[in-house]
């Protein structure tokens, strides 16, 4: 039998084994992300915590921490918005408190 120079080369590439794909490139968080995702996690801290005491300066503070980090672009918007929704809780909570005691200091007992 005679093999002309396509059937070698379609036998050749039939045998040789398929490159392997190149490893997808990892994305570059730049320091602006890094500290917009900070500002994001500080933001739903503390939201959390003015939930419990210190409702008159964490609520703001998450507040504005939430919104800076959005507007930079986080890569942790959720967490942000959580934050932000935390903050405004705590503001009404401390709507609630102040029209129940008609003080901004709350005390249990």
């Amino acid at each position: 039998m005679i093999m002309n120079s396509t059937d070698t080369a379609r036998r050749a590439s039939a045998a040789a084994p398929a490159p392997a794909p190149a490893p997808a490139p990892k994305p570059v968080r730049t320091a602006a992300v890094r500290q917009a995702d900070g500002m994001a996690v500080a933001s739903f801290v503390f939201g959390l915590i003015g939930l419990l005491a210190m409702n008159l300066l964490l609520g703001p503070a998450s507040i504005v921490l939430a919104a800076l980090a959005l507007r930079r672009g986080t890569s942790r918007p959720g967490r942000a918005r959580l934050g932000l929704a935390l903050g405004v809780a705590d503001l009404v909570v401390l709507a609630c408190l102040v029209s129940a005691d008609q003080t901004w200091s709350w005390s249990i007992g």
